[in-house]
């Protein structure tokens, strides 16, 4: 029962709040932070239980004036106001009590690649990279640049939630526009993938380092004077899994191993999640597939202007506003069907 529901929201958001103000608490570091989190989480549910209690309030109210006089057409209204706004807040609470993914507040690593298209691919893949940078800005988040290629782009984005927004960004991008170069005017298609990846913390991932085999040579490309000089590169290959990362974008060769075992945790990390949904008989598919044009999450057509995520069939006319970082309705749409998809699931299990 809804009210059920509401009666046991409300009980456990007035806990956290007395958590909150208790001096033991507020001593206690690790249990601030925690109820600080769990009150973070259940704020909308609470917020919306309390604008429930009051639909049912005026309701209420209303039939009651309404057995009075049962003529007056403003109660009347008021009345089948309150009871549609009732039902709509149910479903809304039940959403907002989905259980929420546990990686959504982890920091992400995000790795682009230019895919199917030459020449146009990498282009794409740096106007995604300027695209996810800006967005991030935007949402407060910390941006730090790990590795800077020929159409290649690995990321750190920090911040509260920082999962939670971007994962969805994980896939193939599809770009349809006539290239600069293109003297017919042509229409060109190419893609680049994006990998989204948790950040995994030595608890989350064990690497043996008897497991490593680390390789130190000589940077190339853009570095300052100390490239080509010293052997400032890193790759260190996991020899378990055969996953290798490479990094040079430093000078020391310390600050390189420490952002390549950073990669390298995460990636491992998203290894481990899959394996463990694919136990459990989820259907997932993997982020980036193959970068062919037909694998694809979303479509940017240029000539008219409109962007389409396939994932959930939005289609939104403004890519420009979208290419300078304003992600947030598509992101809101996808928040929404995952809570959806998750609440489904649930009634089934």
């Amino acid at each position: 029962m809804i009210d059920d529901l509401v009666a046991q929201l409300e009980n456990r958001f007035g806990e956290l709040e007395s958590e909150l103000s208790d001096p033991e608490v507020i001593a206690d570091r690790e249990r601030f932070a925690a109820a600080s989190r769990a009150y973070r989480e259940l704020e909308p549910a609470a917020r919306l239980a309390g604008e429930y209690r009051r639909a049912v309030d005026d309701a209420e109210g209303a039939r009651e004036l309404l057995a009075e006089d049962g003529e007056d057409p403003e109660l009347r209204s008021l009345l089948e106001s309150s009871r549609r706004r009732m039902e709509e807040l149910e479903d809304e609470i039940r959403l907002a009590m989905v259980e929420r993914d546990p990686n959504d507040d982890k920091n992400v690593i995000v790795e682009i690649r230019a895919g199917v298209g030459g020449d146009e691919a990498v282009l794409w893949a740096g106007d995604l990279y300027r695209m996810l940078t800006r967005y991030a800005e935007r949402r407060g988040f910390k941006v730090e640049p790990l590795a800077i290629g020929e159409g290649t782009y690995t990321l750190e984005i920090k911040g509260d939630g920082a999962y939670s927004v971007f994962k969805f960004e994980g896939g193939t991008h599809r770009v349809q526009r006539v290239p600069e170069t293109e003297s017919q005017g042509r229409i060109h298609t190419s893609t680049a993938t994006v990998a989204v990846l948790p950040e995994a913390e030595d608890v989350d991932v064990q690497i043996d380092p008897n497991d490593l085999q680390i390789d130190v040579y000589r940077s190339s490309g853009p570095g300052g004077q100390s490239v080509n000089t010293t052997d400032s590169a890193v790759r260190i290959t996991h020899k378990p899994s055969g996953v290798v990362v490479s990094m040079q974008d430093e000078k020391s060769q310390l600050q390189n191993r420490e952002r390549a075992m950073k990669v390298l945790r995460a990636r491992l990390y998203e290894r481990a999640l899959a394996e463990q949904q694919a136990e459990m008989g989820a259907s997932r598919l993997a982020q980036v597939g193959t970068g062919d044009r037909a694998e694809k999450i979303r479509t940017y057509n240029y000539g008219e202007r409109r962007v389409k995520d396939h994932r959930i069939n939005l289609l939104v006319h403004n890519l420009d506003e979208i290419l300078l970082g304003e992600l947030d309705e598509l992101t809101d749409a996808l928040q929404d069907d995952e809570k959806r998809r998750r609440l489904q699931e649930r009634a089934v299990g």
